[in-house]
């Protein structure tokens, strides 16, 4: 059975500060996500088999670039792997700057391991250069220092940016902000947060996402937005439970409780009632309400021989029906 952990952090409610730029971003600004289609070479034939018609010809497409004429049916060579190869363009990246790429193989290639990615164009979805893209493949290893075959691989500052995004905050005298995470509470905090320190009406929530800011007279927007980003918002921090799905942790508070509720999942039963005597079997766990807290629930189960998936799966149920208060993330 696979091993997990239960940690059990006090998550008790107080008021804690959080600055305005971990909230929200400006509404515009953001990352763009760049695609191309390349060549892999140099593979000890762990590259496509002849059956990759769309390799062979973009072998004979890239030899004949280089005044190298060849028929596409000709090329019989396992050292080469077609892949696609993405990457992500910061805001605000400049002409130089290098980007991590990632190389996937999109043919019958066993591996891309010890090869060469050529140059590659990465385009956005409006079809310009954005990143050249060229590089080489790691070899990887396991314990045994044998090789490892891998149909992926990621290239650290793999592609030079070849064209900007153009953001003019200077001049701008008015933009918007736009929260994470939709909060009514939390898009009036940040409006009378940066009111009250300008003793203006320069901040404006719209909506539970966005909030409207127009500079002062005396600042530039690049200035305003520097000032605003550091004002601390102060809030309630929630009880929460953190699930991490891959590796069966979970992370909740001590004392988060579970209502009264009667859950069936599969052939186990979970009884909560405040005039119930505790009790527990490899069918039902039984438990009085004050003492049925998602902590002793998840040991029990874990005692039970319950795996990760199944304590998993019931502390979602229980979200969803209402037992439990507290916020729940997975991950």
């Amino acid at each position: 059975m696979k091993k997990f952990a239960i940690l059990l952090v006090l998550f008790s409610s107080f008021l804690y500060a959080t600055k305005i730029k971990e909230l929200v971003n400006v509404r515009g600004i953001r990352d763009n996500q760049l695609i191309g289609y390349g060549l892999v070479v140099g593979l000890n034939g762990t590259g496509d088999g002849s059956s990759s018609k769309f390799t062979q010809r973009a072998i004979a497409s890239m030899l004949s670039s280089v005044n190298v004429r060849i028929d596409a049916k000709d090329i019989k060579s396992k050292n080469v792997a077609a892949v696609m190869v993405t990457a992500t363009l910061p805001p605000f990246s400049r002409h130089g700057d290098r980007i991590d790429v990632e190389v996937s193989s999109i043919g019958d290639a066993k591996s891309i391991s010890g090869g060469t990615l050529l140059l590659t164009a990465l385009k956005s979805i409006d079809g310009q250069i954005y990143a050249l893209a060229q590089g080489n493949i790691n070899d990887y290893y396991n314990d045994k220092k044998k090789a490892v075959l891998k149909t992926t691989a990621k290239i650290y500052d793999g592609a030079l940016v070849e064209r900007e995004l153009d953001y003019d905050l200077y001049h701008k005298n008015r933009i918007e902000l736009s929260l994470k995470k939709a909060d009514f509470k939390t898009a009036i905090k940040i409006q009378n947060a940066i009111n009250s320190r300008y003793k203006t009406n320069a901040a404006k929530a719209l909506d539970p996402r966005t909030i409207q800011i127009t500079r002062p007279a005396n600042l530039s927007m690049v200035e305003f937005l520097a000032m605003i980003n550091d004002i601390n918002i102060y809030s309630v921090k929630n009880d929460k439970i953190v699930i991490d799905k891959q590796s069966g942790t979970i992370v909740a508070g001590a004392n988060i409780l579970i209502s009264p509720v009667v859950v069936a999942q599969n052939d186990f039963t979970l009884k909560i009632a405040p005039n119930i005597k505790s009790n527990s079997s490899s069918k039902m766990i039984s438990m009085r309400y004050g003492k049925s807290s998602v902590a002793s629930v998840a040991k029990v189960m874990q005692k039970l021989g319950y795996k990760p998936k199944d304590i998993i799966s019931l502390l979602i149920t229980l979200k969803r029906q209402g037992a439990i208060r507290a916020d729940l993330e997975v991950i």
